[in-house]
């Protein structure tokens, strides 16, 4: 199975998000996209977002409609900081499905991939799919 992941902080979740996530399933051939809301984003530390469980429950509401996507509580029910790095390591243990997700970052995170924790490891452990957005 041919898997897309988006994270992101969804604060709020938005139309601009299910089109990227529509848009890399198709262009792609991916069998279905996981939305996964970070739990705590330590690279927004300095800002205030939402709580974890009214993202997911956003992202849930958002993405129901939508039998090719779904969501995944693996970083909001974590306690402390969320580093993709380890989310993919965790997803990996869970299934085969998860062995080369295809993982969905816009532009401007790319940009600042060099900040992420493990940026090699998170090459390592996935395909990145980078999209173009406004801005």
């Amino acid at each position: 199975m041919r898997v897309g992941i988006l994270g992101g902080t969804f604060d709020p979740i938005h139309l601009g998000h299910l089109l990227i996530a529509e848009e890399a399933r198709t262009t792609l051939g991916l069998d279905k996209i996981v939305f996964i809301p970070t739990g705590e984003p330590w690279l927004k530390r300095d800002k205030v977002i939402s709580s974890a469980k009214m993202r997911l429950e956003m992202t849930c509401l958002a993405t129901e409609d939508n039998p090719d996507f779904s969501v995944s509580n693996v970083e909001t029910q974590r306690s402390g900081p969320t580093y993709t790095v380890q989310t993919l390591r965790e997803l990996r243990g869970f299934s085969e499905t998860y062995t080369n997700p295809f993982f969905i970052v816009g532009m401007d995170s790319l940009r600042e991939l060099h900040r992420w924790n493990d940026p090699q490891g998170i090459l390592e452990l996935c395909t990145l799919v980078v999209v173009d957005r406004p801005g």
